[in-house]
């Protein structure tokens, strides 16, 4: 070989800088991945918002529970009893909604008659003796357990989780339902307690309870902190409380 030649680089210069670009940029990718699940991935992002189509004309919680003053109690009989809030059979809709039983105060004839269209389905169920296939809404996963007896009977009111439902013509899912969700409830519980008279009173919940300081809360002689000490135990915060 030559004193005078030189050897030609495999590589071009800018190969040099490769490595750390391929550094920041692997790093950067997986730091937007990280940050992507942690936003997308969640039940806060994907149920919040949830509202199906419902069968019929739908059931119009703003009408029953908002204007006619409905207890939720009347149709979800079983809240205080069982687990699951049951829905009701057809036959309590059809008490109601039976032909020419309603009649609508004021109402013209273009409202009755749309009013009897909406409610057909019901009073078809029943001639049929059919269940309505309502579609679920608030719907926790198969490996995790919630008690509605146990929340409705500690001062849990249903506004907690499901909104103020009695503003709503189409019910949507306003929570996430997460674990997260579930514990800072737990871990704050005298934030999110309501005397037990009035859980279902859901516009004095959110009005006149909610709307206040914790410390400024009271009724009928009761403050958070005593609806807490009534309690039979603290919320759990053990793995076991919901899943087994």
């Amino acid at each position: 070989m030559n004193e005078g030649s030189k050897l030609k680089p495999i590589f071009p210069k800018w190969m040099n800088a490769f490595p750390t670009v391929m550094f920041f940029a692997v790093n950067t990718a997986v730091i937007c991945v990280i940050a992507g699940m942690w936003y997308y991935a969640t039940p806060k992002f994907w149920e919040v918002g949830y509202m199906p189509t419902q069968p019929g004309g739908g059931f119009n919680h703003q009408i029953h529970a908002g204007r006619l003053g409905m207890d939720c109690r009347y149709c979800h009989t079983n809240v205080e009893k069982a687990w699951h809030a049951n829905v009701p059979a057809v036959k309590t809709c059809y008490g109601c909604h039976a032909e020419g039983k309603l009649l609508i105060s004021g109402g013209s004839d273009g409202i009755s008659k749309l009013h009897n269209e909406k409610t057909q389905f019901i009073r078809d169920s029943y001639d049929a003796d059919k269940p309505i296939e309502w579609r679920n809404i608030h719907v926790v996963p198969d490996y995790a357990n919630f008690p509605h007896n146990a929340h409705i009977n500690a001062g849990v009111s249903c506004y907690s989780c499901h909104g103020q439902i009695e503003g709503m013509p189409v019910v949507v899912q306003v929570e996430s339902l997460s674990m997260g969700w579930c514990l800072d409830c737990h871990r704050d519980t005298e934030a999110n307690l309501v005397p037990k008279e009035r859980i279902t009173d859901l516009w004095w919940v959110e009005n006149e309870w909610f709307a206040k300081p914790v410390d400024e809360r009271q009724h009928g002689g009761k403050t958070p902190e005593e609806l807490k000490a009534m309690l039979m135990r603290d919320p759990p915060l053990h793995c076991s409380a919901c899943h087994f």
